[in-house]
């Protein structure tokens, strides 16, 4: 008991005297955490709306003719042996004719004098609902447009292809910030031990020249480094979330917003940021003492 109420007594006074370094590596992780978190949140929520998105996802595959029933058994062999999916279905001309009509709504006289199977056949097929469907959506339709009797596909190639695109744009931002928060939160902690330590270098021989063990003299720089962690990544994700808030209340009428929900982060992983924060300040404090008081 009373060698943990000496270390945090140390601790406590390392605070006091070194502040000013003190609160600007506390900025330093604060920010850090605020940027990754961040680009982290938009990822995660893209993620979700992608999913969202791909329930709509289907590929059309538009036939010169009307397959027969053996026919339609080797497309449905044919497609499957590519890649899982959810459902295919077969739509005659006279199925399409009538969809069309309906869509028409009160213009379908528009189509009195034209022939029910002017609409070719086509196969609708529904991929499996997962965002990593996006990614493999092109090859399937190049797959699909070598088979016999097919004269078109169609998927919606354009957004399909941005999105993914903006998908792998905010991976990468969230690699690039999460090795920021990585460098600039074991930097600056053991940028602010070193400090401590040479202004107490002469207590720190002292101590040893009493006998004091290795572990009591590195273990108060360790608590100070891991409580930092510990308040910093607190403190960026509570200004992330009043960011997220005031975007939320900003752009509440926002169609966007109104088509897709966004959710903040859940309790797991906002505990694995902060545990994340508390260990690379920890490992920034020991590092700076063993290489500098060479503990």
């Amino acid at each position: 008991m009373n060698f943990l109420f000496a270390i945090f007594s140390q601790a406590r006074r390392n605070l006091l005297l070194t502040w000013r370094s003190q609160i600007l590596s506390l900025t330093t992780i604060i920010l850090s955490v605020l940027i990754f978190s961040f680009f982290y949140l938009v990822y995660t929520n893209a993620l979700n709306a992608g999913k969202r998105l791909g329930d709509d996802l289907r590929l059309i595959v538009y036939l010169d003719e009307e397959p027969n029933p053996e026919l339609q058994k080797q497309y449905q062999y044919k497609i499957v042996k590519f890649d899982e999916v959810e459902r295919i279905e077969f739509i005659s001309s006279e199925q399409a004719y009538e969809r069309f009509k309906r869509q028409l709504d009160n213009n379908q006289d528009v189509l009195a004098d034209i022939p029910q199977d002017f609409l070719p056949p086509s196969i609708e097929i529904y991929p499996v609902r997962s965002l990593d469907a996006l990614s493999r959506i092109k090859r399937f339709s190049d797959y699909l447009q070598t088979l016999p009797g097919v004269l078109k596909v169609q998927y919606g190639r354009e957004w399909v292809e941005r999105f993914y695109a903006f998908i792998e744009l905010l991976r990468i931002v969230v690699l690039l910030s999460g090795s920021l928060l990585i460098l600039t939160t074991t930097f600056m902690m053991g940028h602010t031990i070193r400090l401590t330590l040479l202004t107490r270098k002469k207590e720190i021989e002292l101590l040893q020249l009493v006998g004091a063990s290795n572990s009591y003299i590195r273990m108060p720089f360790f608590l100070e480094g891991a409580l930092l962690g510990l308040v910093g990544s607190i403190a960026g994700l509570g200004a992330l979330y009043m960011l997220f808030n005031w975007i939320e209340l900003r752009f509440a009428t926002s169609a966007m917003l109104g088509m897709w929900s966004f959710n903040f982060f859940t309790l797991p992983t906002m505990a694995l940021v902060v545990a994340l924060s508390v260990v690379l300040c920890s490992c920034g404090s020991y590092l700076s003492t063993r290489r500098i008081a060479n503990l």
